[in-house]
């Protein structure tokens, strides 16, 4: 990738270094995790599955409720209304395919007859919470995360590079409850955070790649959610990832947008 062209329109908010940044994310992990493990310690609660709502309750509707209020109370702090929920930094049109095939692996992946023998108030439950979790993940890291980045003076290109980074490692906590398999989770979890990022950039704003993301976790978790019930069709989201992992990588070079093509892009939001 190249570095894509600043925005014309100049930054406004409070600043918010690096550090303050990887500061603020240890705290929000904080609460998540803390959270979740005073609420299920003496629970026996898969990760990412549970199976009815007061398992629900305790291992992710308090503990995501808790780390939105915190990530929407540093948004407020920082006044950072606008570029948290803006991008006026577009790809090229092409990169459409990235939240398409993630929406179709969706459609392919969810479990519907699990979910069909599961009480209608806990899938409600369930898909709400994790549209809650996309848009409290989106807004720390492809939010916060990048708007920090492009604020202390970052190329587009490490702006990338890092906010998935972070997002990845940030994952790594399920190591004390999931053990060394959670390696595995961060790797996905970093490449899936570039294709957020891309899906921000070329929608041009937080809002998809947060309803992508809660969707895309709803579909995985929906296979999980009857005991003892494997489900294969989890393995399209994987080779969805692949796939579009190579696509990315082949067409590395026309990411960016053309100067002709960038220029109109921050036109137009100039004019709105």
């Amino acid at each position: 990738m190249t570095t894509s062209p600043p925005s014309s329109r100049p930054f406004a908010g409070r600043r918010l270094s690096v550090a303050a940044f990887v500061a603020l994310v240890i705290v929000y992990l904080a609460v998540i995790q803390g959270l979740g493990f005073l609420l299920t310690r003496d629970e026996e609660i898969s990760y990412a599955a549970p199976t009815d709502i007061d398992q629900l309750w305790r291992s992710l509707i308090v503990p995501v409720g808790a780390s939105f209020v915190l990530a929407y109370g540093a948004v407020a702090c920082l006044r950072w209304w606008r570029p948290v929920w803006i991008d006026d930094r577009p790809v090229q049109r092409w990169l459409i395919v990235v939240p398409i095939m993630m929406v179709i692996s969706i459609a392919v992946v969810t479990d519907y007859p699990g979910l069909a023998d599961q009480d209608l108030t806990f899938v409600a439950l369930l898909l709400l919470t994790c549209l809650l979790v996309g848009l409290t993940e989106e807004t720390m890291f492809r939010g916060i995360g990048i708007t920090c980045f492009r604020s202390n003076g970052f190329s587009e290109k490490k702006v990338a590079l890092w906010s998935t980074v972070i997002f990845g490692l940030a994952h790594s906590t399920n190591l004390f409850s999931e053990g060394p398999k959670a390696f595995l989770q961060v790797f996905s979890t970093i490449v899936a955070g570039y294709f957020l990022y891309i899906i921000r950039r070329r929608t041009g704003g937080l809002l998809i790649p947060a309803v992508v993301h809660g969707l895309w976790d709803f579909s995985l978790i929906s296979g999980m959610t009857t005991p003892d019930h494997s489900y294969p069709l989890a393995i399209v989201a994987v080779l969805t990832m692949l796939a579009l992992a190579i696509v990315l990588f082949v067409r590395r070079k026309h990411i960016e947008p053309h100067d002709t093509e960038a220029a109109r892009g921050r036109h137009e939001t100039s004019n709105t």
